[in-house]
């Protein structure tokens, strides 16, 4: 199904790039990507995004050190779908599916990187992500993902980072299809429902021997609309393997829509291949990666909107004031599978009232 032309933002419909054609406004195609060395002290998380249909490609970078929550956001009009840089930021596909270049050439905010990425195990294409409602299409998506290396360097205001392989890491996906993006559209019959409810976790863990992918997006009632759980060996002999339907039990401080804080991420396995595991996961830097970066939640800057031929902005932002975060987490983590230590992220989000973890 896949092939090293799925790493170029080329696709038409959400599925491989075999097949095409698809008017939806709403159609995208991006890159994202993050990197860390499994500690407290830095997150970076790079998207880049296509929007054929609005005539738009944007990226961003953000960059969290310390208390510092600093991006850089560039957005211009889609001409040449060949050409994936956007104002400073760009991506170089070096060796499809398995070795890209990420960088950010020096500009006013003081943010430089210039980072090579290779991939640990060959991708894996998740399974389809599809949310209808009153008779619209809202999510239709084809995503792959894979965990990774790091080698380069990256700058933020005074500090340089040296990005070594044997130590620095992270996860990428590349996904494409229909989802909400651009200008507010008139809301009609869907007033009031969100385009995606409940909660949202994605962990995707890099051990010794291989990647452990896991999804679930849950409603209120317990419907999920997408789960997965797989082992991807980086031996390509090894097929990759199904863990069973999860079972999380995670630890909150607090969890409302739109706003929690994990203390620790915990999914059971009951059904694994060779007996029941389970994966706990110890946040690092949590890090509202919807700040600033274009992922919906901002009137002036979302995905795929119109800002003109070429708007290029940076901000910087004290995340220790909890009144301008909200919405999607990540952070970098560590994790213990059955003893087995690992490290990679830990994504979630509450898109509506969730009473398993809202108390």
């Amino acid at each position: 199904m896949l092939s090293s032309m799925d790493d170029y933002p080329l696709h038409q419909i959400s599925d491989v790039m075999r097949h095409v054609a698809n008017s939806d406004r709403n159609f995208y195609d991006r890159y994202y990507f993050n990197l860390h060395h499994a500690k407290d002290d830095i997150f970076v998380v790079f998207g880049l995004g296509q929007y054929p249909n609005l005539a738009v490609q944007d990226a961003f970078l953000l960059v969290r050190h310390g208390n510092t929550h600093q991006v850089i956001r560039s957005s211009r009009r889609l001409g040449d779908r060949a050409d994936i840089s956007v104002g400073p930021l760009r991506v170089e596909v070096l060796e499809g599916l398995h070795k890209l270049r990420v960088v950010c050439e020096p500009n006013e905010w003081g943010i430089t990187m210039d980072v090579t990425w290779t991939g640990e195990h060959f991708p894996f294409l998740e399974p389809r992500h599809y949310i209808r409602r009153h008779g619209r299409t809202l999510f239709d998506t084809m995503r792959f993902a894979q965990l990774g290396r790091w080698q380069g360097t990256l700058t933020a205001g005074d500090k340089t980072w040296t990005i070594m392989p044997d130590e620095w890491i992270g996860s990428r996906d590349r996904s494409w299809g229909i989802r909400p993006v651009g200008e507010p559209e008139p809301q009609g019959v869907h007033t009031g429902t969100p385009s995606m409810e409940g909660m949202w976790n994605y962990f995707p863990v890099l051990f010794d021997d291989f990647a452990l992918l896991y999804i679930v997006n849950e409603t209120n009632s317990g419907e999920r609309t997408i789960e997965e759980a797989m082992r991807v060996w980086k031996d390509p002999a090894r097929e990759p393997e199904w863990l069973g339907s999860p079972v999380h039990e995670h630890r909150f401080a607090n969890a409302m829509p739109f706003k929690a804080t994990l203390q620790e991420g915990v999914v059971h396995f009951p059904d694994a291949p060779g007996g029941a595991l389970t994966l706990r996961g110890t946040p690092l830097l949590q890090t509202y990666v919807t700040t600033g970066t274009g992922y919906g939640l901002e009137a002036d800057w979302r995905h795929g909107m119109w800002q003109g031929d070429l708007v290029t902005q940076g901000i910087t932002l004290d995340a220790a004031k909890d009144d301008q975060f909200w919405g999607l987490v990540e952070s970098p983590a560590v994790f213990d599978l059955n003893g087995q230590k690992g490290a990679g992220m830990i994504e979630f989000g509450f898109w509506s009232q969730y009473d398993k973890y809202m108390k």
